[in-house]
C-alpha cells in the first residue's frame, strides 16, 4: 500500500493525447494520483 508521503511506484500508461505518460513526467513536481478499482467491478 502506497502511504502519504511516499514516492510513487514507477508506471507507464497511454495519455489521452496518444503518447506515453510516466512518473519520471512528474519529477520535481507535487501531484495527485488517484487510484481506483476497474469500472462495473465490485470494490
Amino acid at each position: 500500500m502506497i502511504k502519504i508521503g511516499n514516492k510513487a511506484p514507477v508506471f507507464k500508461l497511454e495519455s489521452s493525447e496518444g503518447g506515453m505518460f510516466s512518473a519520471d513526467d512528474l519529477k520535481g513536481r507535487f501531484a495527485v494520483l488517484v487510484f481506483y478499482p476497474k469500472n462495473s467491478t465490485p470494490g
